[in-house]
């Protein structure tokens, strides 16, 4: 029983290597890791669930595990779309935790499924974080010089379906990234 975890937790550690590939597009030479954008993305999803009355705790559990196929496919880029069937993070998801004893599979499971159907209000938060995170992320790519990054944000913004992660958004754009020390 203990193997397997051990053995899922290996290919979870993965997630602080593989990198978010799609910036290299737009020049940035060494980007965030899916583990960095999947903890921001669970810190965001909580936040927005509050302000929307969903649970945070749930919306944060969901975004953890919402990229976490990506160390059997890395991280795909969108233009690689018209090249390669998108994989179904369900059958990856399923595939990673077939060894799982029976309650962590499940709980997995559920959660990959859940964030993927947005069948909840968290999915739905869990979802905007993860849009919302990448629309900070070019931010503050821009910020420190990399131009090309306008379709990460609009792509972002336009994906928003939360009040609290457009408010969000539109505040983003308007803020310096360091701003925060300023408080």
């Amino acid at each position: 029983m203990s193997e397997p975890l051990a053995s899922f937790a290996y290919e979870l550690g993965l997630l602080k290597r593989v990198r978010r590939s799609g910036w290299w597009h737009a020049g940035v030479r060494d980007p965030e890791s899916v583990g960095e954008h999947s903890l921001r993305a669970a810190q965001l999803a909580a936040l927005i669930a509050a302000e929307e009355g969903a649970n945070p705790e749930r919306a944060a559990f969901l975004a953890l595990w919402h990229d976490t196929q990506e160390t059997r496919t890395g991280d795909l880029p969108l233009t690689a779309a018209d090249y390669l069937k998108k994989p179904e993070p369900r059958q990856i998801t399923a595939d990673q935790t077939a060894a799982l004893p029976g309650r962590s599979r499940d709980l997995v499971r559920a959660a990959v499924d859940e964030y993927e159907t947005r069948s909840s209000a968290e999915a739905l938060c869990a979802k905007d974080a993860d849009k919302l995170e990448m629309l900070l992320q070019a931010l503050e790519y821009r910020d420190i010089g990399v131009q090309r990054v306008g379709e990460w944000i609009e792509s972002a913004r336009n994906g928003l379906t939360t009040e609290t992660a457009r408010k969000i958004a539109e505040a983003a754009l308007t803020v310096s990234p360091l701003s925060w020390r300023d408080r």
